[in-house]
């Protein structure tokens, strides 16, 4: 990957080669576009390896076994459904369901199952006055996975949902108190955002990607539109 207009800016310095502001830019501009090279090989393989995972489709379901919910079995159907409340499932390209994410939608962090449970309801009752738009943030308070590397694969692609949302800007989770949750979503790319008395709450940052900020600087660095 080439600077944009690297020919023309190499004139440039060229022709101004013995300007005391000049002085050094040629070897900068190598450097820049050393650089640049680097990270477009970065980015393709970036590029490369979403592809590859785009194998996954989000998919609504309108049912599922509550019993083989690892982590909060207690919470019936009725439950995940009312309130606007969601249950996504991860298909693969086998058609089969690789794992299984339940959310509620609210305007708040849910610290219990209580809590969450009265924070959706008000949220649903609101969303009568926003067009049927639900909650700011989305609370994803059970996932477990069917198949190995599921529960990977649904973070990314629950992470694009959310961003794709419009209305949604955090994705939160309400996780149980174990270690195991803690290095699931740390391993994950999520930060902790509190622990309380029985639960705690990780944050998934749907802020623009570390690539996505760098091909933004570079757009502006170029002045590219």
């Amino acid at each position: 990957m080439d600077i944009l207009n690297k020919d023309k800016l190499k004139k440039v310095l060229e022709k101004w080669r013995g300007h005391p502001s000049i002085t050094g830019l040629m070897e900068k501009f190598n450097q820049l576009q050393s650089y640049t090279n680097k990270n477009y090989k970065e980015l393709e393989s970036y590029t490369k390896q979403k592809i590859k995972e785009s194998k996954y489709e989000l998919v609504e379901m309108p049912y599922i076994d509550v019993k083989e919910d690892p982590v909060r079995p207690e919470l019936d159907l009725t439950f995940r459904q009312t309130y606007g409340r969601k249950i996504y499932g991860l298909k693969d390209d086998e058609g089969d369901i690789a794992a299984v994410m339940c959310f509620a939608f609210t305007d708040q962090v849910p610290k219990t199952v209580d809590e969450m449970d009265t924070l959706s309801k008000d949220a649903a009752m609101q969303a009568v006055h926003r067009a049927g738009v639900q909650g700011s943030i989305a609370i994803a308070y059970t996932v477990w996975a069917k198949k190995k590397g599921g529960g990977k694969h649904m973070v990314n692609e629950v992470y694009k949902m959310v961003k794709k949302s419009g209305h949604l800007n955090r994705l939160v989770t309400l996780s149980p108190l174990t270690e195991m949750a803690r290095r699931f979503h740390i391993k994950n790319g999520a930060k902790e955002l509190q622990v309380n008395e029985e639960t705690q709450n990780f944050e998934y940052d749907i802020a623009l990607e570390d690539w996505e900020k760098a091909l933004g600087k570079a757009k502006r660095f170029f002045k590219i539109g």
